[in-house]
């Protein structure tokens, strides 16, 4: 499981710094408020769904870009794999989704975070299709509370793209 977490963590480094690919990431898509993408790097072909939050909380903090992803590596069988990352280096154990009455833990390492549980992702997932909206709440490792408000619109068409293309 942590070996999952360090390559996807490697992979969303790598995005957000806009280091080059072997193969660019190309749009499969936009729907509403997210896109799916496509890319293929020295293990195969890697789709994911991405959004950034409408909201984010408090402003005047000074932080890097906030991101929430749902990514599939054929080659790799990672599937529904969840992640997120609020622009700063988490507090350990400090994140957390929340939609409605639905509340999800996710692990953090550094600025990236994760369901760990295939259960609870797909859970997860199950609860951002029926979703207007998903906060992400996390204390920086300075103890700066974040929060950062997601839209759901479109979630389910850019996931169905995604998948479909690493299926």
């Amino acid at each position: 499981m942590i070996k999952k977490s360090s390559l996807l963590y490697c992979f969303l480094i790598t995005f957000i710094s806009s280091v080059t690919f072997a193969d660019e990431p190309k749009s499969a898509g936009k729907y509403k408020n997210w896109e799916a993408f496509i890319y293929t790097d020295d293990k195969g072909k890697v789709c994911f769904a991405q959004t950034i939050p409408k909201e984010r909380s408090p402003k005047a903090l000074k932080r890097e870009a906030s991101r929430l992803f749902v990514t599939f590596r054929k080659a790799e069988k990672i599937k529904n794999e969840i992640s997120v990352t609020s622009g700063h280096i988490y507090r350990p154990s400090s994140v957390t989704a929340k939609s409605g009455k639905h509340k999800f833990e996710l692990f953090s390492q550094e600025n990236f975070a994760w369901i760990l549980d295939g259960e609870e992702e797909f859970n997860l997932i199950k609860t951002m299709k029926k979703a207007s909206k998903l906060a992400i709440t996390a204390t920086a490792k300075n103890g700066n509370q974040t929060r950062d408000l997601y839209s759901m619109m479109g979630f389910t068409k850019a996931y169905n793209t995604a998948k479909k293309s690493c299926a």
